[in-house]
């Protein structure tokens, strides 16, 4: 239900050779090494193997916290403001330029490390690479646009955090957890999905503006809309979160799907009571969101292509990602009505509801059924062979989730219906009573049948959403005093001259292929023999 940004690399950027400061000599080297240490951080989460990527996070959300103090004191210095009281003297040499990779754009990495087939397909036919970048990176200008970008990074950081707290919840072939990790789980990554949203709303109301950063209009990151619609989406997904946290079935069918699991030889599982019609208004929140994200970034892609930058435009696979968020939010939605009519006594009316949260998943209804029964068979296959090939996906730890949420909720909506159909198609006897002066029992027939309205005038009038979080906004972290004071001391020339080396070797190449297991490391890696003799 969060979908899986790739974190971006960075090319070595020497801010002793753009700025230089008379009041704090210290502070552009100081910045340069924070960023040397980003950039080691993100190469090194970039080449790591899909399983141990977790692992990297921490240290990328650390060097991430250290940077960004130095990149906000030289702005303010730039700006003129001052930092913790004290005016800092900045002189820009020469523009700032820097290159990163845009996770956004669709022949960015995004293509690397994308979950659909869809994607992966078009990765092999896409030449890599944007206009005045190396190896799919884009070419920046400016100390703006270099906070933009490790602002999204941050950003990215958290959503990923989010993703590995409910990696054991959607967990498919093991124990699942207990009602409060659940609970747990779910509030850490919906305060990690909240921070991102406010580092969002913070990018496109202080930093991008209405027109986007100077110069960088064909950068997703750089667009006003691309910001605006990422901070929409974040929101989305941390109001379902606020339903999931609650929401008793799906934890039901995970259960039963879990192959661990024995406790229904000994009780059914409890299914309580929920705030079905709050629920129902959250739901239809999250999906206006992601009505509006959607809008944003279809907007953001005519506009790339007006400005014949269709390299760099936003990759389909998240648009298709937030279309397919907002479906799932209405159908839960509609779930959720169906729920308070069904415990109303209205079965027909759930049932109806029900129906309409297939129609919005885009599952074929009643008279669509019986007029492609002849593929309902292979229909039914792809569905299993889909549904396992997630389950070994996240038991591997890969990548899930791109459908965001859509299997788990046919899940549910298909469980709920085939349950209550069942109880409305019932017909039960009520009471056995011997009739008076007769040798038979009377029996009184109770008929659980009711009609089954259609759902089209159901999802016309469904209400207006309700709004669950507020907006967290995001502070700038500032320097400390002391270290600031420290700054002030004039920059060691071994130390400048160290960095330089290391940023000139270590730039960001392709890994060397190995050599054959055994053999001699000059050997190559085919195992061809050398015209050489010794």
């Amino acid at each position: 239900m969060v979908f899986p940004f790739p974190l971006p690399t960075t090319s070595p950027l020497p801010h002793t050779s753009h700025l230089t400061s008379p009041s704090h000599p210290s502070l552009p080297l100081a910045t340069q090494t924070h960023h040397s240490i980003l950039r080691s951080t993100l190469k090194a989460f970039a080449h790591a193997p899909r399983p141990q990527k977790p692992s990297h996070i921490p240290s990328i959300l650390s060097s991430l916290h250290t940077y960004l103090p130095h990149l906000f004191a030289l702005s303010h210095a730039l700006s003129g403001k001052p930092v913790r009281g004290e005016d800092l003297d900045i002189i820009l040499k020469r523009e700032i330029e820097t290159e990163w990779t845009s996770v956004l754009a669709a022949n960015g990495i995004m293509n690397k490390f994308s979950t659909t087939v869809g994607a992966r397909r078009r990765a092999g036919f896409q030449k890599p690479g944007a206009p005045g970048g190396k190896k799919g990176r884009v070419r920046l200008r400016g100390l703006d646009a270099e906070i933009v970008m490790v602002l999204s990074t941050l950003a990215g950081v958290e959503t990923l955090l989010a993703r590995e707290q409910l990696r054991g919840i959607f967990a498919g072939g093991k124990a699942f957890p207990e009602p409060e990790e659940r609970g747990k789980n779910v509030g850490a990554a919906m305060r990690g999905l909240l921070a991102a949203h406010g580092i969002h709303v913070f990018i496109l109301s202080e930093l991008v503006g209405e027109d986007g950063v100077e110069g960088e209009g064909g950068v997703p990151e750089m667009d006003s809309a691309v910001q605006n619609a990422l901070a929409e989406l974040a929101m989305a997904e941390a109001t379902l979160l606020a339903v999931l946290k609650d929401d008793p079935y799906p934890a039901v069918v995970g259960q039963a799907r879990d192959k661990m699991d024995r406790e229904w030889m000994v009780r059914a599982p409890e299914i309580p009571k929920v705030r079905a019609h709050l629920f129902a208004r959250l739901c239809i929140a999250a999906g206006e969101h992601a009505a509006k994200a959607e809008a944003l970034f279809v907007s953001s892609l005519s506009s790339m292509n007006e400005m014949g930058r269709e390299g760099l435009r936003v990759d389909e696979d998240v648009v298709e990602y937030v279309r397919d968020l907002r479906r799932t939010a209405r159908a839960k939605a509609c779930r959720f009505f169906g729920i308070d009519e069904e415990l109303g006594g209205e079965t027909g009316k759930a049932i109806a509801w029900l129906r309409g949260a297939k129609r919005e998943l885009g599952i074929s209804v009643g008279r669509e059924e019986g007029e492609r029964s002849w593929a309902m068979g292979l229909g039914k296959l792809k569905k299993g062979l889909e549904e396992k090939r997630e389950d070994k996906r996240i038991e591997k730890g890969g990548e899930w989730g791109a459908d965001a949420g859509r299997m788990e909720e046919t899940r549910v909506v298909e469980m709920l219906e085939k349950k209550w159909v069942k109880v409305n198609d019932t017909v039960s006897y009520d009471s056995l009573r011997p009739h008076i002066n007769a040798r038979y029992l009377l029996i009184r027939w109770k008929i659980n049948t009711q009609l089954i309205p259609p759902f089209e005038p159901l999802l016309a009038g469904m209400p207006s959403g309700r709004e669950i979080h507020s907006s967290t906004p995001y502070v700038p972290p500032e320097l400390d005093a002391d270290v600031l004071e420290k700054m002030r001391a004039p920059p060691d020339a071994d130390d400048a001259r160290a960095l330089m080396n290391d940023d000139d070797s270590s730039e960001d190449e392709e890994p060397a292929e190995g050599g054959l297991p055994g053999g001699f490391p000059s050997r190559p890696a085919g195992g061809a023999a050398s015209n050489e003799y010794y």
